[in-house]
């Protein structure tokens, strides 16, 4: 009935999919975090 935290997290990884899936989706995590700070940081540069 109740799941430990690691046995919830590998069962929800493994419905996600591939580990190629998984890296592809982590790398638009990264890409998406740096575009969002990148305007932040020029946003207040501009604004100065």
């Amino acid at each position: 009935m109740f799941d430990s935290l690691d046995e919830q997290i590998k069962r929800n990884d493994d419905r996600i999919g591939s580990r190629k899936q998984r890296m592809i989706r982590w790398a638009l995590y990264a890409l998406a975090g740096v575009v969002v700070f990148g305007g932040l940081i020029l946003g207040v540069h501009y604004m100065s």
